[in-house]
């Protein structure tokens, strides 16, 4: 919606009726540095063996490879990386006894043409330089993907623009 190169108006005018921040429109994403990208892959190897470490075990493990990691970062590495330590977490939320429970509603129907049930997944994959976020729409009796989108930051607006 904005055009660089315009002989009428100018880039911040533009901005300010589209309601834009210049300085928004401007901004480039700083993606993870080679370092962290280095350390993330650690992380994540070493989560796949031990998926029960949390970040004190990881911040541990981390250091005994080499280089000095603060807890801190590790924390957010694995906040990033959607990781947490797997372990049985005590019931903080009891179900009250009025509570609505809604039924599987394809539970024993026959899906026997196109169209007929749809399905969504979220799946994010890593890549050499971060991470990336893949939707797709799939069909059930065909599988065939309807459609899918992918997105570079993972961010509540392009998830519900599907």
């Amino acid at each position: 919606m904005i055009e660089p190169a315009h002989p009428q108006s100018s880039m911040a005018r533009q901005c300010d009726l589209v309601g834009l921040p210049r300085a928004t429109y401007d901004y480039q994403a700083q993606g993870e540095s080679a370092e962290n990208l280095t350390w993330m892959r650690l992380l994540d190897k070493q989560y796949t063996d031990t998926p029960y470490y949390g970040m004190r075990r990881m911040t541990a493990w981390l250091r005994r490879q080499g280089d000095h990691v603060h807890h801190k970062r590790v924390a957010r590495w694995m906040r990033t990386m959607g990781i947490e330590a797997i372990y049985p977490k005590p019931p903080l939320r009891q179900t009250p006894p009025a509570h609505r429970v809604y039924p599987y509603l394809l539970r024993g129907v026959p899906i026997t043409r196109v169209h007929q049930v749809w399905s969504t997944d979220i799946t994010y994959i890593r890549l050499h330089g971060g991470f990336i976020s893949l939707v797709a729409v799939m069909d059930w009796f065909s599988r065939y993907v309807l459609s899918w989108a992918v997105s570079i930051p993972h961010s509540a607006p392009f998830f519900l623009a599907l």
